[in-house]
């Protein structure tokens, strides 16, 4: 293993714990600034609480960005982003993009070029359940009680950024490249391997060594890697199983690692396990700062309405405690602020069934009383 991946991994896991949080805002579009906004009161109401200094800079990103200077992940953001400890993310996306074809410059490269430039390899994505949420998911409840598994999706690599990619000049055609590089997939399946070890000791290598040379080149060095882990079980699944597996039997997994355009698929397809697209945070970890963020998109349709679900990022910001600063008892009593807004009733209207649905700013301000106590 290279010296390099074993620094970026454990910038990935090892924190900081310094009572000093420096940290970049990107609130982003559509409902990102007032989702952001409440996770960045809670970690205010956590500061207080524990005694720590907060230090914290807005920047612009996205479609916001291309509005203001032209581009969506401008140079400024950049340079704030690699001076902090870590970056509360929002969401990008706007439909005047969305809807245009034709249009050379979108929200979305914003994302990917942040990922690049700052060495975001691995996206973490814990899939958990809440009890007062169980009868939401659209599976039964003795198959997602209890499920507790995390993700881990490759980043910077795969078809995203594989070049060549384009269309043929009658626009009859298109093509896209998948490159993987032995650099790209040791430092990503050494990760899944440190995290499996503080969880229950599983991965699980999700590819489709069967079809594709990248993938082949996945399982080639992951059979390498493994015995390096002997207390650790290692499986290896074909990515249509694993579709249907994360379905039929998501207590199945501990940690599951695979590449880019397969993690942004199963991702997702996971998100159904805990009844709420509203309610999954991510970490994006890497080579230089960690990014926070929820998984689900801009939602430009509830932008300005105070309708929007917090939780999601609120639970990112946990995450940013944990992994960025390493303070666990921090990320735990913003977990337990959550389930008990939840247990209360304190939601928004995507998850308050026929009960009183609150706004976005009143979640988040019951979450801060609740920290506050």
């Amino acid at each position: 293993m290279s010296e390099t991946s074993k620094s970026s991994i454990e910038n990935g896991i090892f924190a900081t714990n310094s009572k000093n949080l420096n940290i970049a805002v990107l609130p982003g579009d559509g409902i990102g600034p007032e989702i952001v906004e409440q996770a960045l009161n809670v970690t205010k109401a956590i500061c207080n609480k524990f005694g720590h200094t907060l230090t914290y800079e807005y920047a612009i990103v996205g479609a916001c960005a291309i509005d203001s200077v032209g581009e969506p992940y401008p140079k400024a953001t950049h340079d704030l982003c690699m001076k902090s400890d870590a970056v509360l993310f929002g969401a990008i996306g706007d439909p005047k993009y969305d809807n245009n074809p034709a249009a050379k410059v979108r929200p979305e490269q914003g994302l990917l070029k942040m990922r690049k430039d700052l060495g975001l390899y691995a996206n973490i994505r814990p899939v958990t359940t809440f009890p007062s949420l169980i009868h939401k998911s659209p599976l039964r409840a003795d198959l997602v009680d209890g499920a507790d598994f995390m993700c881990i999706r490759e980043l910077t690599g795969g078809m995203y950024f594989g070049r060549p990619q384009g269309r043929s000049e009658d626009g009859n055609t298109a093509y896209d490249t998948c490159v993987y590089t032995r650099e790209e997939v040791e430092r990503i399946l050494h990760l899944a391997y440190k995290y499996a070890g503080q969880r229950n000791k599983k991965v699980t290598v999700v590819d489709k060594a069967n079809v594709l040379a990248t993938s082949r080149l996945w399982r080639q060095i992951a059979q390498e890697i493994a015995p390096q882990y002997p207390d650790i079980e290692t499986e290896y699944m074909f990515v249509d199983n694993a579709a249907m597996r994360i379905i039929q039997w998501p207590k199945s997994f501990d940690v599951l690692v695979t590449e880019n355009l397969f993690g942004d698929i199963l991702t997702d397809e996971a998100s159904v396990i805990t009844g709420s697209l509203g309610m999954l945070p991510s970490a994006s970890v890497g080579i230089h700062t960690s990014v926070f963020e929820p998984i689900h998109g801009s939602y430009p349709q509830a932008a300005g309405k105070n309708i929007a679900n917090p939780l999601a990022t609120i639970l990112s910001a946990a995450l940013m405690f944990e992994y960025a600063f390493g303070m666990m008892e921090e990320g735990a009593l913003i977990r337990e602020a959550v389930a008990a807004s939840m247990a209360a009733g304190i939601v928004t209207e995507d998850i308050a069934d026929n009960a009183k649905a609150y706004k976005t700013s009143e979640v988040g301000e019951w979450i801060v009383n609740y920290i506050a106590k």
